[in-house]
C-alpha cells in the first residue's frame, strides 16, 4: 500500500489504519428494534492509507475496479467543506469528514487517502461500515480528536443514515469498532452495552462458512427501509417504544390486532432477539456446537417471517444443513448478501463445495465460499 500510494500521491503515507467487515452471528434486525445482536469482526480488511496535507483539500483513490468504473476512474477530489457532497464509493470515506467536521465543530486539514480491502461489497459482511471505521480510526489520530470508540459508532451510524442514505441501526459500526479476536460482541441496543463473548471456536474444532449468493443488495434503495418501518409500525400498535418491550410469549396475542404481515415482522424481531441470547449463552458455556439448531432456525425466521431472504440463499442454507453443517442461515440486512454455515473445520472444505454444487443445481449462480475467524476491530495497522 505505502508504494501504490506514493505512486498515485507522489510521498509516503503518513500510516495505515484498517477495519475488519464482520459477520453477525445472530440477532437480524434487531439493533433498530432495541433487540440483541451478536457479531464478530472477520479477518478481510479494509485499508486506508492517509497522509495530512497542509490545505483543505481532500484526494481519495481506491484499488477497487468496480469502484473505479463508478466513479469514472481515477482520484476523486474534494474540500474539507465539500465532502458531504460526494457520491459513489467515495461518500463512505468523504462523509464520515463531512460528519466529524459537522458533529464536531472541528477545523483539520486536508489528506490524501488510498484505499484497499478485500472485504466483498455488497455481501452482507459491512463492507461500508469496515471504510467508515477505518477513516474514523485514521482521522481521528490524524487530527488528535480523542474519540471514544462509543462515540465513533454514533458518528459512523450518522454516515450510513445522513450522507450514504441507508436507515441502518448500529450494529455494523458496532461490531466493526470493538471487535476483538476469538469473540463475537454481545450487544444489547436497549441498554446501550457491548460485551465481549468468548466463541471458543477455534477450540472446538468449528469454522464459520460464508456463502456469497452474488445476489447484491443496496440498503439505501432496497427493502430494508421497508422493514423498518413495518418494524416502527408494529411497535405503534403495541403501544410500546421497541419491540424489545414484548415478551416470546405475548407474540400470539397480537396476532388479531395488527395486519398479517406487520405481525410476521413483530415475530421475528422478538424471537431473533431471544435466540441471540440463547446462543451467546451457549458459547460462554463452552458448547459452541450446540448453536447450530439455533442459527438454521434463525434462517427459517428470515425467511418466512421477515421474508428478506432470497432463493439463492434459501438454496445455500438448505444444502448446507444436509450435507453436513451444524446450522446455517442468512447474515446481514437481506435480500441479498450471504449465508454462514457453522461447521466442523475439517469438513470445510468438502461442504463448501457440495454447497456451491447444490445452489447451481439449484439454478442459481455458482458462489463464492469462503471461510473466516474472528478477527480484532479497527486499529492502525503496524508497521511492516
Amino acid at each position: 500500500m505505502r508504494e501504490a500510494f506514493a505512486t498515485a500521491f507522489g510521498a509516503e503515507p503518513d500510516g495505515i489504519w484498517s477495519a475488519p467487515g464482520r459477520v453477525n452471528l445472530i440477532g437480524e434486525h434487531t439493533d433498530y428494534n432495541g433487540g440483541l445482536a451478536l457479531p464478530f469482526g472477520i479477518d478481510r480488511r479494509t485499508r486506508v492509507a492517509v497522509r495530512l496535507r497542509d490545505d483543505d483539500v481532500v484526494r481519495v483513490a481506491t484499488d477497487s475496479a468496480q469502484a473505479h468504473a463508478d466513479e469514472g476512474g481515477g482520484i476523486v477530489t474534494a474540500t474539507l467543506a465539500t465532502a458531504g457532497e460526494a457520491t459513489g464509493w467515495s461518500r463512505y470515506l468523504l462523509g464520515v469528514v463531512h460528519v466529524l467536521r459537522r458533529e464536531l465543530g472541528i477545523g483539520g486539514t486536508g489528506f490524501d487517502a488510498l484505499v484497499w480491502s478485500d472485504v466483498p461489497v455488497g455481501v452482507g459482511v459491512s463492507s461500508s461500515a469496515a471504510l467508515e471505521s477505518a477513516a474514523l480510526v485514521a482521522l481521528d489520530e490524524l487530527w488528535q480528536l480523542g474519540i471514544e470508540r462509543t462515540e465513533m459508532v454514533r458518528l459512523g451510524q450518522l454516515v450510513e443514515n445522513e450522507v450514504v442514505g441507508a436507515p441502518t441501526g448500529t450494529l455494523d459500526q458496532s461490531a466493526v469498532l470493538l471487535a476483538q479476536r476469538d469473540h463475537a460482541v454481545l450487544l444489547d441496543f436497549r441498554a446501550e452495552t457491548a460485551e465481549q463473548v468468548p466463541l471458543g471456536f477455534e477450540a472446538a474444532g468449528l469454522e464459520i462458512l460464508v456463502i456469497d449468493s452474488l445476489v447484491r443488495h443496496d440498503h439505501a434503495t432496497g427493502g430494508y427501509g421497508d422493514r423498518r418501518r413495518e418494524c416502527e409500525e408494529a411497535a405503534r400498535i403495541a403501544g410500546v417504544t421497541t419491540l424489545r418491550e414484548i415478551a416470546v410469549d405475548e407474540i400470539e396475542s397480537w396476532a388479531d390486532r395488527m395486519p398479517p404481515h406487520v405481525h410476521r415482522r413483530l415475530r421475528h424481531i422478538v424471537t431473533d432477539t431471544d435466540r441471540a441470547a440463547r446462543v451467546a449463552a451457549l458459547v460462554r458455556e463452552g458448547r459452541p456446537r450446540d448453536i447450530g439448531p439455533i442459527l438454521t432456525d434463525g434462517h427459517v425466521s428470515q425467511r418466512d417471517d421477515f421474508e428478506d431472504s432470497v432463493p439463492a440463499i434459501d438454496a445455500a442454507v438448505d444444502a448446507a444443513v444436509t450435507v453436513g453443517a451444524l446450522g446455517a442461515r442468512l447474515t446481514g440486512g437481506g435480500f441479498g448478501g450471504a449465508a454462514i454455515a457453522l461447521v466442523d473445520a475439517s469438513e470445510s472444505a468438502r461442504i463448501g463445495a457440495a454447497v456451491a454444487d447444490a445452489v447451481v443445481a439449484a439454478g442459481h449462480a455458482r458462489p463464492v465460499v469462503f471461510a473466516v475467524q474472528a478477527s480484532q476491530g479497527a486499529r492502525r495497522d503496524p508497521e511492516a
